[in-house]
């Protein structure tokens, strides 16, 4: 498969000039062997999925590490978290070796724990999503941006299949003692259907016959593998009282309109589903911005009890806060823009800019004013309001 470059090598390679080691996670299937294979390539390789190797791990860790060339990419890492202890060891006595232990792993929040246990200050942490539209031109909505779908998109639907297959019986089981597959697989399905709402837990147990608490534990396992974002409501209330639930996204469109049965372009275009897709492909647009370029995660959105709601709101730094409404139009409209300036008007500690995310009408799409001191943007412009 041709080698695409990823937004994040900037910063990854900045990190291993300064730490021993670097880990990088994130969902499965999105990337990070081939990444780090690129980056690296004079480094050893072991996948730690292999049942042989993992009982050499369990055996005798200390050896299976002093066997291994280094620098050595271990894949996987989540699961033989034991080697992290015995790494730190071996980092302690040459403190001074960089970019020697390079990890990946599918598991985020189980990692961190050991990360933060075993590897503080030794290991640089970032993650890696499917690919961004700025990374390649192949990403779209029904599709999504894994590397694989956009490969062979012929053969979209039975990838999708077959990593949700995998997904519920690797990473699902691994972290989580559910016994029900079957119903963990309906209540994906859902989800999806409630891309862009505000989380309400009861409403999703009611149908499936689960508790609020199982459905608690199922959206943490899917935030931990990395599958879904969680926007909360922006932390300042501008004089307003606010919702306080946050609203929920996909990673990944593809994955997203593969649970509905949204297979192409035509099929999403008809589907009562579009405007939500396309507000969670921003969504997933700005937080792959954010962490390929080493800043943490700072998505919001806005809502009162008034009534007044806007998608979301992005901190860019030096007291200037975004103020972004996603439309799944090619035909943006001055009234798309009045949230917007209503919830501007509002704001006094910071500088706004205020924007209207829309599909590109063709390849000379480029902003355009609405009124109100908004303008339209289509979102392969995006990532350059967010620099």
């Amino acid at each position: 498969m041709h080698y695409v470059a990823r937004d994040v090598e900037k910063e990854l390679l900045k990190a291993a000039r300064h730490f021993p080691a670097v880990l990088l996670t994130g969902p499965r299937r999105a990337g990070k062997t081939t990444l780090l294979r690129h980056l690296f390539p004079s480094a050893s390789y072991t996948l730690l999925e292999d049942p042989d190797i993992v009982a050499r791990v369990a055996a005798d860790p200390k050896s299976f590490l002093g066997e291994l060339k280094t620098p050595a990419i271990l894949d996987e890492i989540q699961n033989a978290p034991q080697l992290l202890g015995y790494i730190r060891a071996v980092i302690d006595r040459g403190p001074r070796t960089r970019a020697r232990w390079l990890l990946t792993g599918s598991q985020e929040a189980p990692l961190m724990k050991g990360v933060t246990e075993s590897m503080a200050g030794r290991a640089a942490v970032f993650q890696l999503l499917p690919f961004s539209l700025r990374e390649s031109a192949k990403v779209s909505m029904p599709r999504g941006g894994f590397p694989e779908v956009l490969a062979r998109p012929s053969t979209a639907n039975v990838w999708f299949r077959s990593y949700i297959q995998t997904y519920l019986e690797r990473d699902v089981r691994a972290v989580s003692s559910i016994r029900n597959l079957a119903t963990f697989r309906r209540f994906l399905s859902l989800l999806a259907s409630r891309c862009g709402q505000t989380l309400n837990k009861t409403d999703l147990a009611a149908p499936l016959g689960v508790s609020v608490p199982a459905i608690t534990e199922w959206l943490s396992i899917l935030e931990i593998t990395g599958q879904i974002i969680l926007v909360p409501p922006f932390f300042e209330n501008f004089g307003k009282r606010l919702v306080k639930s946050p609203k929920i996204y996909f990673v990944d469109s593809g994955l997203a309109c593969h649970l509905l049965g949204l297979d192409s372009d035509r099929a999403l275009g008809e589907s009562p589903f579009l405007g939500s897709i396309f507000e969670g492909f921003v969504a997933a647009e700005i937080v792959k911005h954010q962490i390929n370029a080493g800043r943490e995660k700072a998505l919001y959105y806005f809502r009162d009890q008034q009534g007044l709601e806007v998608d979301f709101l992005v901190p860019l730094g030096k007291g200037t806060l975004a103020l972004l409404e996603a439309k799944a139009t090619r035909t943006p409209m001055p009234n798309m823009g009045k949230p917007l300036a209503r919830l501007a008007r509002n704001i006094e500690r910071y500088k706004t800019i205020s924007l209207v995310v829309c599909r590109a009408a063709g390849e000379a799409a480029e902003f355009s004013t609405l009124g109100q001191g908004v303008k339209a943007i289509p979102i392969e412009k995006l990532h350059d309001v967010l620099e």
